[in-house]
């Protein structure tokens, strides 16, 4: 028992357990189901982001590009279809998407695993060129008019409700794909080789090579992987607001390694769960979407963040130290 109190996993569900209860309190309103099914929306696509994020910080590696590549590759899916008027299954500007997105992680990938360049400054340096290649060769021009079956897929919902001033709402059925993205993360990283080749990358390069992991490989895979994961996400998050532009979501990078690192993964490799990514991710959404009901202004939430990835970067490492303690003494 005093090794579950001492993991990451679960002092984050008391801590969300607490806001629940603490915005309840002094919000009861920011409780109701309009509220939750926002929340839930809010995690659809930063939860998939977030798996991405994960397996790059597993490696040892720090990936920012990954909110540019999202919104580009999904302007390009649907800029080719409403040019050649698609109106078949929702399927095709998925395909689309991952593949432009996985074409564009090969590019950081490339880099990375041959040249061993720095992935900050490489994916920072990807992810601005991606985005202002587009905008040069094929312009920004912001498109309502979407592919009819990604409007379908914004109206569909898993659950629905109408509150008692006979307004609808629910929760879209796009959540699936982020569930199954996290069922496919857990399964990569628990269950394949090449999933603990990230643990042994991120723990020690030359180890993991020493041991027998094709490093160049897992690095390159990886990059494209998460750049597909980037397509998809990007696909959703037009879908559910109806527009396309290169430009939507670049930004929005700080609150997913935000809840990534205040998950338990490490920013120095080899250290991070699925279950603490899932956590972070909850409670990240949960102090975004409710810092302004609780009275705090919109100009703090960023200092927050801030303040989370500080608290969630030092965590591990106390409670590293205290389970030593706990070793030693027991």
């Amino acid at each position: 028992m005093k090794k579950i109190y001492y993991k990451i996993e679960f002092i984050l569900i008391l801590v969300i357990i607490f806001m629940i209860t603490l915005i309840g309190i002094i919000n009861p309103a920011a409780l109701n189901a309009n509220s939750v099914f926002n929340m839930c929306r809010s995690i659809i696509v930063v939860g998939i982001f977030a798996v991405g994020v994960l397996m790059v910080l597993l490696s040892g590696g720090v990936d920012v590009s990954f909110t540019y590549i999202a919104p580009v590759a999904a302007y390009l899916a649907v800029k080719i279809l409403t040019a050649v008027q698609y109106t078949g299954s929702v399927l095709l500007p998925f395909l689309l998407a991952a593949l432009f997105g996985m074409l564009m992680g090969a590019v950081n990938g490339f880099l990375i695993s041959k040249f061993k360049f720095p992935t900050l400054i490489v994916t920072l340096g990807t992810g601005t060129a991606f985005q202002g290649l587009t905008v040069f060769l094929i312009g920004a021009v912001h498109i309502t008019n979407l592919p009819g079956q990604m409007i379908e897929l914004s109206k569909k919902n898993l659950i629905t409700f109408q509150n008692n001033n006979n307004m609808k709402g629910g929760l879209n059925i796009t959540i699936l794909i982020t569930a199954a993205v996290i069922i496919l993360g857990w399964f990569l990283l628990k269950k394949t080789m090449w999933g603990r080749g990230l643990y042994a990358i991120g723990g020690s390069v030359t180890s993991a090579e020493r041991v027998g992991y094709n490093v160049k490989l897992i690095q390159f895979t990886l990059y494209m992987l998460v750049g597909g994961l980037s397509g998809i996400a990007g696909i959703i998050f037009m879908s559910l607001n109806r527009q396309a532009t290169p430009h939507l979501m670049v930004g929005t990078e700080l609150d997913v390694i935000a809840a990534v690192v205040l998950g338990g993964a490490s920013v120095f490799g080899g250290k991070g769960s699925i279950l603490g990514t899932v956590l972070g991710v909850v409670l990240v959404t949960i102090l975004n979407n409710s810092l302004i009901l609780i009275g705090i202004p919109t100009e703090w939430q960023k200092a927050v963040i801030g303040i989370v990835i500080i608290i969630g970067t030092m965590l591990p490492i106390l409670l590293g130290k205290v389970n030593k303690k706990q070793a030693v003494s027991g």
